[in-house]
Protein backbone atom coordinates (compact mmCIF):
# COMPACT_ATOMS: atom_id res chain seq x y z
CA UNK A 1 0.00 0.00 0.00
CA UNK A 2 1.38 3.64 -0.62
CA UNK A 3 2.86 5.42 1.94
CA UNK A 4 0.76 8.21 1.80
CA UNK A 5 -1.93 6.28 3.37
CA UNK A 6 -0.36 4.46 5.70
CA UNK A 7 0.94 8.04 6.97
CA UNK A 8 -2.32 9.57 6.76
CA UNK A 9 -3.50 11.89 9.91
CA UNK A 10 -5.20 10.26 12.68
CA UNK A 11 -8.98 10.47 12.34
CA UNK A 12 -9.39 10.48 16.26
CA UNK A 13 -7.62 12.13 19.05
CA UNK A 14 -9.59 8.92 21.59
CA UNK A 15 -6.88 7.66 24.57
CA UNK A 16 -4.80 4.44 23.68
CA UNK A 17 -7.01 2.99 26.06
CA UNK A 18 -10.47 3.79 24.27
CA UNK A 19 -8.61 2.64 20.62
CA UNK A 20 -7.84 -0.42 21.90
CA UNK A 21 -11.58 -1.34 23.09
CA UNK A 22 -12.65 -0.06 19.62
CA UNK A 23 -10.67 -2.29 18.14
CA UNK A 24 -11.67 -4.94 20.50
CA UNK A 25 -15.31 -4.45 19.73
CA UNK A 26 -14.39 -3.61 15.65
CA UNK A 27 -12.45 -7.41 15.37
CA UNK A 28 -15.48 -8.76 17.65
CA UNK A 29 -17.96 -7.31 15.25
CA UNK A 30 -16.24 -9.22 12.17
CA UNK A 31 -15.92 -12.34 14.23
CA UNK A 32 -19.18 -12.47 15.50
CA UNK A 33 -21.13 -11.35 11.77
CA UNK A 34 -18.93 -13.89 10.19
CA UNK A 35 -18.97 -16.83 12.84
CA UNK A 36 -22.23 -16.35 14.55
CA UNK A 37 -24.78 -13.96 12.07
CA UNK A 38 -22.86 -16.20 9.21
CA UNK A 39 -22.50 -12.96 7.31
CA UNK A 40 -20.70 -12.56 4.15
CA UNK A 41 -16.94 -11.31 5.20
CA UNK A 42 -17.46 -8.52 2.40
CA UNK A 43 -20.05 -7.36 4.55
CA UNK A 44 -19.08 -7.92 8.32
CA UNK A 45 -15.55 -6.40 7.82
CA UNK A 46 -17.55 -2.94 6.29
CA UNK A 47 -19.98 -2.88 9.23
CA UNK A 48 -16.77 -3.64 11.47
CA UNK A 49 -14.95 -1.16 10.31
CA UNK A 50 -18.04 1.32 10.67
CA UNK A 51 -18.02 0.10 14.20
CA UNK A 52 -14.21 0.58 14.85
CA UNK A 53 -14.65 4.61 13.83
CA UNK A 54 -17.36 5.39 15.46
CA UNK A 55 -16.23 3.56 19.00
CA UNK A 56 -12.82 4.93 18.26
CA UNK A 57 -14.48 8.80 18.12
CA UNK A 58 -14.21 9.32 14.68
CA UNK A 59 -16.45 11.66 12.80
CA UNK A 60 -18.84 9.45 10.42
CA UNK A 61 -17.81 11.30 7.38
CA UNK A 62 -13.80 10.62 8.19
CA UNK A 63 -14.57 6.83 8.60
CA UNK A 64 -15.85 6.72 5.37
CA UNK A 65 -13.65 8.31 3.85
CA UNK A 66 -10.78 6.44 5.60
CA UNK A 67 -12.69 3.02 4.37
CA UNK A 68 -12.92 3.76 0.85
CA UNK A 69 -9.12 5.03 0.68
CA UNK A 70 -7.75 1.45 1.94
CA UNK A 71 -10.37 0.34 -0.47
CA UNK A 72 -9.35 2.37 -3.59
CA UNK A 73 -5.30 1.59 -2.54
CA UNK A 74 -6.02 -2.19 -1.82
CA UNK A 75 -7.83 -2.90 -5.31
CA UNK A 76 -5.29 -1.14 -6.79
CA UNK A 77 -2.42 -2.69 -5.56
CA UNK A 78 -3.85 -6.30 -4.88
CA UNK A 79 -6.37 -6.67 -7.25
CA UNK A 80 -5.37 -6.52 -10.50
CA UNK A 81 -2.56 -9.16 -9.42
CA UNK A 82 -5.34 -11.59 -8.31
CA UNK A 83 -7.10 -11.17 -11.63
CA UNK A 84 -4.04 -11.98 -14.07
CA UNK A 85 -2.82 -15.06 -11.70
CA UNK A 86 -6.47 -16.07 -12.02
CA UNK A 87 -6.57 -15.61 -15.68
CA UNK A 88 -3.35 -17.87 -15.62
CA UNK A 89 -4.46 -20.24 -13.32
CA UNK A 90 -7.78 -20.74 -15.60
CA UNK A 91 -5.68 -21.55 -18.55
CA UNK A 92 -3.54 -24.24 -16.70
CA UNK A 93 -6.73 -25.62 -15.52
CA UNK A 94 -9.03 -25.42 -19.13
CA UNK A 95 -6.26 -26.41 -21.23
CA UNK A 96 -5.43 -29.08 -19.39
CA UNK A 97 -2.03 -28.35 -18.67
CA UNK A 98 -2.55 -28.61 -15.15
CA UNK A 99 -3.41 -32.04 -16.08
CA UNK A 100 -0.84 -32.87 -18.00
CA UNK A 101 1.85 -31.73 -15.42
CA UNK A 102 0.28 -34.50 -12.32
CA UNK A 103 -0.06 -37.10 -14.58
CA UNK A 104 3.58 -36.72 -16.02
CA UNK A 105 4.89 -36.68 -12.21
CA UNK A 106 2.42 -39.44 -11.40
CA UNK A 107 3.36 -42.06 -13.99
CA UNK A 108 7.46 -41.27 -13.67
CA UNK A 109 7.30 -41.93 -10.07
CA UNK A 110 5.94 -44.96 -7.92
CA UNK A 111 6.06 -46.50 -4.38
CA UNK A 112 7.46 -44.01 -1.38
CA UNK A 113 8.80 -41.62 -4.11
CA UNK A 114 5.37 -41.11 -5.19
CA UNK A 115 4.02 -39.02 -2.06
CA UNK A 116 7.27 -36.20 -2.44
CA UNK A 117 6.14 -36.26 -6.12
CA UNK A 118 2.61 -35.23 -5.21
CA UNK A 119 3.53 -32.53 -2.82
CA UNK A 120 5.91 -31.36 -5.80
CA UNK A 121 3.40 -31.08 -8.08
CA UNK A 122 0.76 -29.63 -5.74
CA UNK A 123 3.16 -26.50 -4.79
CA UNK A 124 3.93 -26.20 -8.62
CA UNK A 125 0.74 -26.18 -9.99
CA UNK A 126 -0.40 -24.13 -6.70
CA UNK A 127 1.51 -21.05 -7.63
CA UNK A 128 -0.68 -19.78 -10.01
CA UNK A 129 -4.46 -21.48 -8.45
CA UNK A 130 -6.20 -20.50 -5.77
CA UNK A 131 -6.51 -23.16 -2.94
CA UNK A 132 -9.82 -24.09 -3.82
CA UNK A 133 -9.14 -24.77 -7.35
CA UNK A 134 -5.95 -26.40 -6.72
CA UNK A 135 -8.03 -28.52 -4.41
CA UNK A 136 -11.06 -29.66 -7.31
CA UNK A 137 -8.27 -29.95 -9.52
CA UNK A 138 -5.20 -32.55 -7.47
CA UNK A 139 -7.77 -34.34 -5.05
CA UNK A 140 -9.26 -36.64 -8.18
CA UNK A 141 -6.03 -37.57 -9.25
CA UNK A 142 -5.11 -38.29 -5.51
CA UNK A 143 -8.35 -40.82 -5.24
CA UNK A 144 -7.71 -42.18 -8.65
CA UNK A 145 -3.93 -43.01 -7.71
CA UNK A 146 -5.00 -44.10 -4.29
CA UNK A 147 -6.92 -46.15 -5.81
CA UNK A 148 -4.97 -47.82 -8.18
CA UNK A 149 -1.85 -48.40 -6.38
CA UNK A 150 -3.61 -49.45 -3.48
CA UNK A 151 -1.57 -46.66 -1.01
CA UNK A 152 -3.13 -45.40 2.18
CA UNK A 153 -5.05 -41.89 0.77
CA UNK A 154 -3.92 -39.88 3.55
CA UNK A 155 -0.18 -40.96 2.40
CA UNK A 156 -0.32 -39.02 -0.75
CA UNK A 157 -3.31 -37.21 0.32
CA UNK A 158 -1.68 -35.16 2.99
CA UNK A 159 1.44 -34.37 0.81
CA UNK A 160 -0.81 -32.66 -2.07
CA UNK A 161 -2.96 -30.91 0.33
CA UNK A 162 -0.09 -29.48 1.75
CA UNK A 163 1.93 -28.30 -0.91
CA UNK A 164 -1.66 -26.40 -2.02
CA UNK A 165 -1.94 -24.91 1.49
CA UNK A 166 1.95 -23.94 2.05
CA UNK A 167 1.76 -21.83 -1.38
CA UNK A 168 -1.19 -20.40 -0.67
CA UNK A 169 -0.46 -18.91 2.50
CA UNK A 170 3.37 -18.03 2.09
CA UNK A 171 4.19 -17.80 -1.91
CA UNK A 172 2.59 -14.44 -3.83
CA UNK A 173 0.64 -14.36 -6.46
CA UNK A 174 -1.68 -15.93 -3.39
CA UNK A 175 -4.09 -13.06 -2.16
CA UNK A 176 -2.82 -13.85 1.59
CA UNK A 177 0.25 -12.52 0.82
CA UNK A 178 -0.22 -9.90 -1.48
CA UNK A 179 -2.24 -8.20 0.90
CA UNK A 180 0.50 -8.35 3.55
CA UNK A 181 2.91 -7.33 1.42
CA UNK A 182 0.54 -4.29 0.33
CA UNK A 183 -0.13 -3.51 3.67
CA UNK A 184 2.92 -3.50 5.38
CA UNK A 185 4.49 -2.02 2.28
CA UNK A 186 6.87 -5.39 1.86
CA UNK A 187 8.69 -6.03 -0.83
CA UNK A 188 7.28 -8.49 -3.35
CA UNK A 189 10.30 -9.72 -4.83
CA UNK A 190 11.91 -10.49 -1.26
CA UNK A 191 8.78 -12.04 0.14
CA UNK A 192 8.84 -13.92 -2.83
CA UNK A 193 12.17 -15.57 -2.42
CA UNK A 194 11.99 -15.48 1.41
CA UNK A 195 8.36 -17.62 1.06
CA UNK A 196 10.03 -20.02 -1.05
CA UNK A 197 12.66 -20.69 1.26
CA UNK A 198 10.38 -21.70 4.12
CA UNK A 199 8.11 -23.42 1.79
CA UNK A 200 10.25 -26.15 0.97
CA UNK A 201 11.10 -27.46 4.35
CA UNK A 202 7.43 -26.72 5.72
CA UNK A 203 6.30 -28.55 2.90
CA UNK A 204 8.13 -32.07 3.37
CA UNK A 205 7.64 -31.88 7.31
CA UNK A 206 4.16 -31.05 7.11
CA UNK A 207 3.55 -33.38 3.48
CA UNK A 208 5.55 -36.90 3.28
CA UNK A 209 6.71 -36.90 6.69
CA UNK A 210 3.31 -36.30 8.62
CA UNK A 211 1.70 -38.20 6.32
CA UNK A 212 3.79 -40.75 6.92
CA UNK A 213 3.13 -40.55 10.10
CA UNK A 214 -0.42 -40.12 10.87
CA UNK A 215 -1.52 -43.36 8.59
CA UNK A 216 -0.25 -45.49 11.47
CA UNK A 217 -3.43 -43.66 13.41
CA UNK A 218 -6.01 -43.22 10.91
CA UNK A 219 -7.29 -45.25 7.45
CA UNK A 220 -9.14 -43.42 5.59
CA UNK A 221 -10.79 -46.04 2.42
CA UNK A 222 -10.90 -43.89 -0.58
CA UNK A 223 -14.61 -42.74 -1.02
CA UNK A 224 -16.74 -45.17 -3.63
CA UNK A 225 -17.58 -41.61 -5.97
CA UNK A 226 -13.44 -41.13 -7.30
CA UNK A 227 -14.48 -39.87 -10.84
CA UNK A 228 -13.40 -41.57 -13.84
CA UNK A 229 -10.24 -42.25 -15.54
CA UNK A 230 -11.51 -40.55 -18.73
CA UNK A 231 -11.72 -36.88 -16.54
CA UNK A 232 -8.29 -37.41 -14.61
CA UNK A 233 -5.43 -39.44 -16.06
CA UNK A 234 -5.35 -42.35 -18.14
CA UNK A 235 -2.43 -45.10 -18.46
CA UNK A 236 -1.86 -43.28 -21.66
CA UNK A 237 -1.88 -39.61 -21.22
CA UNK A 238 -4.13 -36.94 -19.96
CA UNK A 239 -7.80 -36.70 -21.86
CA UNK A 240 -10.59 -34.24 -22.20
CA UNK A 241 -12.97 -34.34 -24.68
CA UNK A 242 -13.48 -30.74 -25.01
CA UNK A 243 -9.53 -30.38 -25.64
CA UNK A 244 -7.95 -31.27 -29.44
CA UNK A 245 -4.92 -31.36 -27.83
CA UNK A 246 -2.61 -31.02 -24.60
CA UNK A 247 -0.21 -28.60 -24.21
CA UNK A 248 3.14 -30.11 -23.14
CA UNK A 249 4.67 -30.70 -19.99
CA UNK A 250 7.28 -28.63 -20.05
CA UNK A 251 5.36 -25.85 -22.03
CA UNK A 252 2.86 -25.50 -19.02
CA UNK A 253 5.74 -25.58 -16.15
CA UNK A 254 7.52 -23.07 -17.61
CA UNK A 255 4.55 -20.91 -18.10
CA UNK A 256 3.27 -21.50 -14.78
CA UNK A 257 7.47 -20.66 -13.48
CA UNK A 258 7.48 -17.42 -15.88
CA UNK A 259 6.52 -14.24 -13.29
CA UNK A 260 8.11 -16.22 -10.24
CA UNK A 261 11.39 -16.52 -12.10
CA UNK A 262 11.03 -12.93 -13.04
CA UNK A 263 10.08 -11.11 -9.76
CA UNK A 264 12.71 -13.22 -8.07
CA UNK A 265 15.39 -11.65 -10.86
CA UNK A 266 14.00 -8.56 -9.77
CA UNK A 267 15.17 -9.15 -6.26
CA UNK A 268 18.49 -10.38 -7.30
CA UNK A 269 19.78 -7.85 -8.80
CA UNK A 270 17.80 -5.04 -6.56
CA UNK A 271 20.32 -6.63 -4.02
CA UNK A 272 23.40 -7.23 -6.25
CA UNK A 273 23.50 -4.41 -8.85
CA UNK A 274 24.05 -0.91 -8.38
CA UNK A 275 21.13 1.10 -9.09
CA UNK A 276 20.40 3.03 -12.04
CA UNK A 277 22.48 0.54 -14.42
CA UNK A 278 20.47 -0.76 -17.79
CA UNK A 279 20.56 -4.01 -16.75
CA UNK A 280 19.10 -3.57 -12.98
CA UNK A 281 16.36 -1.14 -14.62
CA UNK A 282 15.41 -3.90 -17.17
CA UNK A 283 14.98 -6.47 -14.71
CA UNK A 284 13.28 -4.18 -12.01
CA UNK A 285 10.36 -3.66 -14.96
CA UNK A 286 10.01 -7.17 -15.83
CA UNK A 287 10.12 -8.60 -12.04
CA UNK A 288 7.34 -5.68 -11.40
CA UNK A 289 4.47 -7.83 -10.26
CA UNK A 290 2.14 -6.65 -12.78
CA UNK A 291 4.37 -6.81 -15.59
CA UNK A 292 5.59 -10.33 -14.62
CA UNK A 293 1.82 -12.01 -14.25
CA UNK A 294 1.52 -9.69 -17.87
CA UNK A 295 4.15 -11.30 -19.29
CA UNK A 296 3.25 -14.73 -17.87
CA UNK A 297 -0.82 -14.52 -19.14
CA UNK A 298 0.28 -13.38 -22.86
CA UNK A 299 2.43 -16.36 -22.98
CA UNK A 300 0.49 -18.68 -21.39
CA UNK A 301 -2.49 -17.72 -24.31
CA UNK A 302 0.07 -19.25 -26.38
CA UNK A 303 1.70 -22.28 -24.65
CA UNK A 304 -1.45 -23.24 -22.88
CA UNK A 305 -4.35 -21.63 -25.50
CA UNK A 306 -3.08 -22.18 -28.83
CA UNK A 307 -1.31 -25.19 -27.57
CA UNK A 308 -4.43 -26.76 -26.65
CA UNK A 309 -6.28 -26.07 -29.71
CA UNK A 310 -8.64 -23.21 -28.62
CA UNK A 311 -8.79 -20.28 -30.66
CA UNK A 312 -8.75 -16.49 -29.90
CA UNK A 313 -12.63 -16.74 -29.50
CA UNK A 314 -12.09 -19.72 -26.99
CA UNK A 315 -9.33 -18.65 -25.18
CA UNK A 316 -10.76 -14.90 -24.36
CA UNK A 317 -14.03 -17.16 -23.15
CA UNK A 318 -11.53 -18.92 -20.91
CA UNK A 319 -10.04 -16.16 -19.96
CA UNK A 320 -12.98 -14.12 -19.30
CA UNK A 321 -14.55 -16.74 -17.22
CA UNK A 322 -11.84 -16.69 -14.57
CA UNK A 323 -12.95 -13.35 -13.20
CA UNK A 324 -16.78 -14.11 -12.06
CA UNK A 325 -15.18 -16.63 -9.42
CA UNK A 326 -12.67 -14.59 -8.20
CA UNK A 327 -15.28 -11.56 -7.59
CA UNK A 328 -16.31 -12.45 -3.82
CA UNK A 329 -12.47 -12.99 -2.96
CA UNK A 330 -11.52 -9.75 -4.49
CA UNK A 331 -14.83 -7.93 -2.56
CA UNK A 332 -13.40 -9.66 0.73
CA UNK A 333 -9.76 -7.96 -0.10
CA UNK A 334 -11.05 -5.01 -0.89
CA UNK A 335 -13.20 -4.78 2.21
CA UNK A 336 -10.51 -5.99 4.71
CA UNK A 337 -8.30 -3.23 3.10
CA UNK A 338 -10.93 -0.55 3.77
CA UNK A 339 -10.77 -2.38 7.75
CA UNK A 340 -7.21 -1.85 7.92
CA UNK A 341 -6.80 1.64 6.84
CA UNK A 342 -9.56 2.10 9.29
CA UNK A 343 -7.45 0.48 11.79
CA UNK A 344 -4.51 2.88 11.17
CA UNK A 345 -5.93 6.07 10.73
CA UNK A 346 -7.43 5.64 14.43
CA UNK A 347 -4.04 5.06 15.48
CA UNK A 348 -4.99 1.84 16.77
CA UNK A 349 -1.32 0.20 14.96
CA UNK A 350 0.47 3.19 16.77
CA UNK A 351 -0.61 2.26 20.16
CA UNK A 352 -0.13 -1.65 19.85
CA UNK A 353 3.45 -0.44 18.21
CA UNK A 354 4.24 1.50 21.25
CA UNK A 355 3.24 -1.44 23.57
CA UNK A 356 5.26 -3.66 22.03
CA UNK A 357 8.33 -1.73 21.93
CA UNK A 358 7.75 -1.45 25.62
CA UNK A 359 7.46 -5.17 26.27
CA UNK A 360 10.20 -5.68 24.24
CA UNK A 361 7.64 -8.26 21.78
CA UNK A 362 9.33 -9.22 18.15
CA UNK A 363 7.30 -7.46 15.24
CA UNK A 364 7.43 -11.25 13.90
CA UNK A 365 6.00 -12.62 17.21
CA UNK A 366 3.21 -10.32 17.30
CA UNK A 367 2.06 -10.30 13.53
CA UNK A 368 2.43 -14.32 14.21
CA UNK A 369 -0.24 -14.45 17.59
CA UNK A 370 -2.73 -11.88 15.96
CA UNK A 371 -3.02 -13.72 12.80
CA UNK A 372 -3.21 -16.82 14.52
CA UNK A 373 -6.00 -15.34 17.04
CA UNK A 374 -7.89 -14.20 13.88
CA UNK A 375 -7.96 -17.20 12.30
CA UNK A 376 -9.14 -19.46 14.95
CA UNK A 377 -11.96 -17.04 15.76
CA UNK A 378 -12.89 -16.53 11.87
CA UNK A 379 -12.13 -19.34 9.96
CA UNK A 380 -10.55 -16.80 7.20
CA UNK A 381 -7.11 -16.73 6.46
CA UNK A 382 -7.65 -13.76 4.18
CA UNK A 383 -9.58 -11.62 7.48
CA UNK A 384 -6.81 -13.10 9.21
CA UNK A 385 -3.86 -11.63 7.00
CA UNK A 386 -5.55 -8.33 6.35
CA UNK A 387 -6.42 -7.66 10.26
CA UNK A 388 -3.14 -8.27 11.76
CA UNK A 389 -1.45 -6.53 8.61
CA UNK A 390 -3.13 -3.64 9.60
CA UNK A 391 -2.24 -4.14 13.55
CA UNK A 392 1.26 -4.42 13.12
CA UNK A 393 1.85 -1.93 10.15
CA UNK A 394 3.22 0.96 12.29
CA UNK A 395 5.92 -1.41 13.27
CA UNK A 396 6.98 -2.14 9.76
CA UNK A 397 8.31 1.26 9.32
CA UNK A 398 10.54 0.56 11.87
CA UNK A 399 11.95 -2.47 10.49
CA UNK A 400 14.69 -2.76 7.55
CA UNK A 401 13.39 -4.39 3.97
CA UNK A 402 14.29 -7.91 4.56
CA UNK A 403 12.65 -7.87 7.98
CA UNK A 404 9.51 -6.39 6.56
CA UNK A 405 8.99 -9.16 3.97
CA UNK A 406 9.78 -11.75 6.83
CA UNK A 407 6.74 -9.83 8.95
CA UNK A 408 4.79 -10.55 5.44
CA UNK A 409 5.38 -13.99 6.27
CA UNK A 410 4.88 -14.65 9.63
CA UNK A 411 1.30 -13.57 9.35
CA UNK A 412 0.65 -15.49 6.65
CA UNK A 413 2.10 -18.74 8.89
CA UNK A 414 -0.40 -17.30 11.46
CA UNK A 415 -3.07 -17.14 9.27
CA UNK A 416 -3.16 -21.26 8.38
CA UNK A 417 -3.20 -21.97 12.19
CA UNK A 418 -5.60 -24.95 12.96
CA UNK A 419 -8.31 -24.81 10.23
CA UNK A 420 -11.46 -25.86 11.72
CA UNK A 421 -15.47 -26.27 11.70
CA UNK A 422 -15.73 -22.62 10.46
CA UNK A 423 -13.51 -22.45 7.80
CA UNK A 424 -14.93 -23.45 4.22
CA UNK A 425 -11.89 -25.38 3.53
CA UNK A 426 -12.21 -27.53 5.98
CA UNK A 427 -15.44 -29.14 4.68
CA UNK A 428 -14.29 -29.09 1.49
CA UNK A 429 -11.41 -31.40 2.44
CA UNK A 430 -13.45 -33.69 4.54
CA UNK A 431 -16.04 -34.18 1.93
CA UNK A 432 -13.72 -35.17 -0.98
CA UNK A 433 -11.57 -37.23 1.20
CA UNK A 434 -15.00 -38.69 2.42
CA UNK A 435 -13.53 -38.27 5.93
CA UNK A 436 -15.61 -37.51 9.44
CA UNK A 437 -15.44 -34.45 11.18
CA UNK A 438 -13.12 -36.09 14.07
CA UNK A 439 -11.02 -37.50 11.18
CA UNK A 440 -10.20 -34.14 9.53
CA UNK A 441 -9.56 -32.60 12.75
CA UNK A 442 -6.59 -34.93 13.08
CA UNK A 443 -5.34 -34.77 9.92
CA UNK A 444 -6.01 -31.62 8.51
CA UNK A 445 -6.44 -29.59 10.72
CA UNK A 446 -2.97 -30.76 12.49
CA UNK A 447 -1.26 -30.69 8.86
CA UNK A 448 -2.02 -26.52 8.74
CA UNK A 449 -0.96 -26.25 12.40
CA UNK A 450 2.29 -28.07 11.56
CA UNK A 451 2.71 -25.59 8.39
CA UNK A 452 2.03 -22.55 10.76
CA UNK A 453 4.40 -23.26 13.67
CA UNK A 454 7.19 -25.00 11.30
CA UNK A 455 6.74 -22.29 8.36
CA UNK A 456 7.09 -19.76 11.77
CA UNK A 457 10.24 -21.00 12.43
CA UNK A 458 11.93 -21.19 9.88
CA UNK A 459 11.14 -16.94 9.67
CA UNK A 460 12.59 -16.79 12.52
CA UNK A 461 15.62 -18.92 11.30
CA UNK A 462 16.09 -16.51 8.13
CA UNK A 463 15.71 -13.74 10.37
CA UNK A 464 19.06 -14.48 11.82
CA UNK A 465 20.47 -14.43 9.12
CA UNK A 466 19.55 -11.33 6.76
Amino acid sequence: MPDHVLAAEAITSASDGHLVLAAVLGIAAVILLIAWAKWHPFLALIVGAAVLGLTAGAAAGDTVDSFTAGVGSTVGSVGLLIALGSMIGALLSESGGADGIVGTIVRRFSGNALPWALAGVAALIGLPLFFEVGVVLLVPIVLLVAQRTGMNLLKIGIPALAGLSVLHGLVPPHPGPLVAVSSLGADLGLTLAFGLICAIPTVIIAGPVFGNFITRYVHVPVPARVADPVDTVKEEGVAEPARRRTPSFWAAVGTVLLPIVLMLLRAIAELTMDEGTRVRTIFEILGEPVVALLLGLLLAMVTLGRGAGFNRSETSAVIGGSLPPIAGILLIVAAGGGFKQVLVDAGVGNVVANAAESANISALLLGWLVAVGIRIATGSATVATITAAGIVAPLAQTLDKPEVALLALAIGCGSLFFSHVNDAGFWLVKEYFGMTVGQTIKTWSVMETIISVVGFVFVLLLNLIV
